[in-house]
């Protein structure tokens, strides 16, 4: 097989990776049998909630009764589903700070679910950015509190379990109240892991899942990152009130949960092709967490000790790692996301180390809130960086990512790929 030219290698595998994880190829085997009496009710949310739904409809038997409700992301559901709507409801809603389409969305959802019996199944199809599109204000908080916090958890640099562990607490619905609704039905949850270690509670704030997480935690968590709370979250932590259900409740004890597409099956995938192209592929690890800009900075110490040393890899290779890094916002007005941010600190550390290209692009296709899902370093970036007259080092500091490597003719731009096994960053070093 003949090797492409490095960018298009690159892309080429971020291709791969993303395919691995679509649901209608991998969802199928992880499907229950319909009840043999009552109902099936579908739910759930996340950026991969349209593929999910529509893989769904198309898995499930024609002569199986079966409604339900999704939600994802605006510009999340894939052309043909939107186009003839199948038996699962799609709803579009806000990411990453939720919106009143997703409060109402959600609301209706959570009516759907209740006065079910023992006889009835619930599939709920969960996707990362849940957390974000399922939206239910714990009691006495608002849409608008919600909102606050999240834009503040957002710009904090908390890691997503930190995150989702703060937005578990302030809710209705995520925490495992999902689930404590439906009861006394069976609830089969079936996921698409977007978090480091694939830890079910963790990925959208694990909705129909027990929370070995407490409200003094979510407490800890808002005071090591100096994030101010209405005084009704406040008191609701304080006391107990907002605390979820926990590990061993009866209410799930006929509950099944599959995580059915993950960031480290995507890596494989990606592995196994460049070794197809007589590439030797080294995985790092699908669960590398930090800031941005200084595991940028890892990976190009890394690069560069295989480009002049031959340690601990031999070139040709390619270096693949997956995770979700956090940025911490510092300035406002800058334009990019965690894809473009690593980038950007990946550029400057490699200082033009010929031989070296690093592709880094979220598997959802988007970079933060950009329409970009990522960008490309090349040997020479730096260089055209310079006779652009764009300074690399001052926009790094501005966070604006997207306009620098827009200025480049860098960007990866795939659109919405409808599934998220988050970070994907491959560096080739011949």
């Amino acid at each position: 097989m003949t090797m492409p030219e490095p960018r298009a290698l690159l892309r080429a595998l971020y291709d791969t990776a993303v395919a691995r994880a679509m649901p209608l190829h991998t969802m199928g085997a992880h499907l229950p049998p319909p009840p043999a009496r009552g109902r099936t009710v579908v739910v759930g949310a996340g950026k991969a909630g349209g593929a999910m739904a529509a893989a769904f409809d198309a898995l499930w038997p024609a002569d199986a009764p079966v409604s339900g409700l999704v939600i994802t992301r605006y510009e999340h559901v894939p052309p043909a589903y939107k186009s003839r709507p199948g038996r699962i409801e799609v709803v579009e809603a806000a990411h990453p700070v939720p919106d009143a389409a997703g409060l109402e969305a959600t609301r209706r959802m959570a009516e759907l679910v209740q006065g079910l019996t023992a006889d009835d199944l619930v599939i709920a199809l969960v996707s990362g950015g849940g957390s974000s599109l399922l939206t239910m204000p714990a009691p006495g908080l608002t849409l608008a509190d919600k909102q606050a916090i999240n834009q503040a958890l957002l710009k904090s640099g908390a890691a997503i379990d930190e995150m989702n562990t703060v937005r578990k607490h302030l809710s209705a619905i995520k925490g495992g109240r999902l689930a404590a609704l439906a009861h006394p039905a069976r609830v089969v949850t079936l996921l698409i892991s977007d978090v480091p270690g694939d830890e079910p509670g963790v990925i959208a704030s694990g909705p129909t899942l027990p929370d070995p997480s407490t409200c003094a935690d979510a407490l800890a968590i808002c005071a090591r990152y100096g994030l101010a709370l209405p005084e009704a979250a406040r008191a609701g932590l304080n006391s107990g009130a907002f605390e979820s259900p926990k590990p061993g409740s009866p209410g799930f004890a006929r509950d099944e949960v599959h995580v059915f597409a993950t960031p480290q099956q995507s890596l494989e995938a990606a592995a196994e092709q460049a070794r197809g192209w007589g590439l030797a592929a080294h995985i790092l690890s699908d669960e590398i967490e930090g800031e941005s800009r200084v595991v940028g900075q890892v990976h190009a110490a890394l690069a560069r000790a295989v480009a002049r040393r031959g340690q601990p890899f031999a070139a040709p290779c390619v270096i693949l790692s997956g995770g979700e890094t956090t940025v911490t916002v510092r300035s406002k007005g800058g334009r990019g996301g965690r894809a473009g941010e690593f980038l950007m600190g990946c550029a400057l550390a490699l200082q033009s180390q010929a031989g070296v290209w690093v592709l880094a692009a979220d598997t959802d296709g988007i970079d933060g809130v950009e329409a970009n899902a990522g960008a490309i370093v090349t040997p020479d970036t730096l260089a055209r960086a310079r006779a652009a007259g764009l300074d690399a080092a001052a926009m790094l500091d501005r966070h604006d990512s997207q306009p620098f490597f827009a200025a480049l003719g860098d960007l990866v731009v795939p659109g919405p790929t409808f599934t998220n096994v988050n970070d994907f960053r491959a560096m080739l070093v011949l």
